[in-house]
């Protein structure tokens, strides 16, 4: 399939201080996200719905990686990232001083992507794209300014839209101090010349006052974009902030007001680093989609509108269902970060990874297995060495299904956590204490602190025997604990799956795990998954399922836990539940490593025995699944799956 965008320049690991309003001196901590206008433009429009790539180059190395890694998470084509085993990938740390300071230091001596070259442009690869999107900052070195300059020749070969981002960083082009990397405007006719000497060959130069006035050579806008006329038919857009954006496609008129221009939104300024290219990717969705100028403006300034109002470039910066339902209905936050359904919106439409089925190898048990090593009078520090023998047999079914993964514990199954991080299986993490009720954990008090150590790959698993009937003081305790569980998950960009079981609580009917469901959205909790009890009535299933439509259509779905059920058993309830889509598959524990542990534990079976056990087991419940999902599949779903 053809691309619709290609942006060429500067890629960089973005570091932005966390600590909000004081000096860049002063952060303790950062997060950590793709940068560089090219790049974030490419993510940014990527979100929108449209097929874009970027041409750059990155280090060979961690940060190198990331960026790679980040950008196909994020639906960009990274054939044309070059990896450059002589140079590191760039940096930058950022802060957020107050809403109009926000100091950057650029690290970029020598970095992978000023190394760019006219051999890193493929012809073949530039012939696939209806659009081709550069920045000022790689017209400043004869290397990288060639490579440009290929790709828009071949691109204007083609037919391609050619479309030039000013981005004037004086920092960049040598006019300031490492410690000016906020700098957003030094005069130099050196600079105006080399810009000037390449406006002719775009289609539509996109610039704020200021880098119009770089282009233009003079500190007057209008004087500035009849200069950049005089040398180039482009459409100009000039972009004026908190006054949106106008564009010109013939003389510039006598007011910067006559322009075409879509509607603004007044929003509370945050953070303005990256709004720019928040901006751009709006503007290539309406371009690119054969909208007019006041629709693509519209969309590009309420894009830039998200970016100034939350943390980061690339992060923030909307998907096309978020953006759609910003324009059809607004928000009554100023604060757009602070509004709940489009955190949630927000949240839910630009998570990392899909898994439309999920078969996990449950592990996590803690005091079933200290009871049986007990019981064999083993110590229980067998336990860990047994949880790496559960790995195994994941990993060897694994390899040759989709969608496996595992729920594993930190306490006694550090080692297998550890092992499975960053190998591409799905990975769950429980957080209660095991057969509590009320519900305790084991992290806290400080939830927060406590999750921003996790791996960002893991999900914040929690089991809460729950039951409509339960007492007051109960239901309050258990579901205080809940929430802010979900919010310390969710503030520290971690997937959330609650696990209720009120079978083992009270009597239950075909409303009850329902009801629990509705409760808990009513009080704000949106899990991104459920594990449930394996029912085998639909009823049930169908009340369950229209719940949580209801409830979050964008939930990411169901699994089944097993409760040491019988093959015979679970293959009924896989039947059942395989007819609804939002039922993904199973996570399973005892009915798989039970025999396993008994027999290891017991010292009747060496490891590759309760490997390969485990493994048989593991696979056929993964077998039931899917031939319970290919009947399924021949007849009409009772439920609709999220979009």
């Amino acid at each position: 399939m053809p691309l619709d965008v290609i942006t060429i320049g500067r890629s960089s690991v973005d570091l932005y201080g966390t600590q909000v309003g004081g000096r860049l001196e002063d952060m303790a901590s950062f997060k950590k996200y793709i940068g560089g206008s090219p790049t974030n433009m490419a993510a940014g429009a990527a979100r929108l719905g449209l097929r874009s790539a970027v041409i750059t180059r990155v280090g060979d190395e961690h940060m190198g990686r990331f960026i790679r890694e980040q950008l196909v998470r994020e639906g960009v084509d990274v054939r044309g990232v070059v990896t450059d085993p002589e140079r590191l990938t760039a940096l930058v740390l950022l802060g957020i001083r107050d809403d109009k300071r926000f100091p950057l230091i650029f690290y970029r001596e020598n970095c992978a992507d000023m190394a760019l070259c006219e051999d890193d442009i493929d012809p073949a690869f530039i012939a696939e794209t209806g659009c081709i999107t550069v920045t000022g900052t790689h017209l400043s070195h004869p290397r990288t300014e060639a490579a440009v300059l290929k790709a828009v020749q071949l691109g204007r070969a083609r037919g391609a839209k050619l479309i030039l981002d000013i981005d004037y960083r004086p920092n960049l082009w040598g006019l300031a101090g490492h410690g000016a990397g906020e700098e957003r405007f030094i005069a130099s006719p050196a600079v105006t010349g080399k810009l000037q000497a390449t406006l002719a060959l775009f289609d539509v130069i996109v610039g704020t006052e200021e880098e119009f006035h770089i282009a233009g050579g003079s500190t007057e806008t209008l004087t500035a974009l009849r200069r950049v006329r005089g040398v180039s038919p482009a459409a100009l857009v000039c972009k004026r902030g908190p006054m949106g954006a106008v564009a010109f496609t013939g003389d510039i008129p006598d007011r910067l007001d006559d322009g075409m221009s879509g509607p603004g939104f007044a929003v509370d300024v945050y953070n303005v680093l990256g709004a720019g290219d928040g901006f751009m990717a709006g503007l290539l969705r309406g371009l690119l989609r054969g909208e007019n100028w006041e629709t693509s403006l519209t969309y590009a300034n309420a894009c830039g509108a998200f970016a100034v109002s939350r943390h980061g470039c690339t992060p923030s910066y909307p998907s096309w269902v978020e953006l759609s339902r910003f324009l059809e209905h607004g928000s009554p936050y100023r604060a757009l970060r602070k509004d709940p359904q489009l955190d949630h919106l927000h949240w839910a439409t630009n998570r990392d990874r899909s898994w439309p089925a999920l078969k996990v190898f449950a592990f996590d048990h803690r005091l079933q297995l200290e009871q049986l090593a007990d019981q064999f009078g083993v110590d229980r520090t067998r336990i860990a060495p047994f949880k790496r023998l559960c790995l195994a047999a994941t990993q060897r079914v694994a390899a040759g299904r989709a969608g496996t993964g595992i729920l594993c514990d930190s306490r006694l199954g550090r080692e297998a956590l550890q092992a499975a991080t960053g190998t591409g299986l799905w990975i769950g993490r429980p957080v209660e204490q095991p057969d509590a009720r009320p519900l305790e954990l084991e992290i806290g008090p400080d939830l927060g602190t406590d999750l921003a150590e996790w791996p960002t790959e893991h999900v914040v698993k929690v089991l809460c025997f729950a039951h409509p009937d339960d007492p007051d003081d109960v239901r309050t305790d258990q579901e205080s604990t809940v929430l802010r569980l979900a919010d310390a998950a969710r503030s520290n960009g971690l997937d959330f799956l609650l696990e209720i079981i009120p079978s083992k609580v009270g009597p239950v009917d075909d409303e009850t795990c329902a009801k629990l469901i509705r409760r808990f959205y009513a009080l704000g909790v949106r899990p991104d998954w459920w594990k449930l009890e394996p029912m085998r009535n639909q009823a049930a299933w169908r009340n369950v399922c229209a719940a949580i439509a209801d409830g979050d259509p964008w939930c990411r779905g169901i699994v089944i836990l097993g409760m040491d059920a019988p093959e015979e058993t679970l293959a009924e309830a896989f039947a059942a539940a395989a007819r609804h889509p939002l039922v993904k598959g199973f996570a399973i524990g005892r009915t798989i490593f039970g025999a396993a542990a008994h027999g290891w534990l017991g010292g009747t079976m060496d490891d590759d025995e309760a490997i390969a056990e485990m493994a048989a087991r593991f696979e056929r419940l993964c077998d039931l699944w899917d031939a319970a999902r290919a009947k399924a599949a021949a007849t009409a779903p009772t439920t609709t799956a999220k979009p």
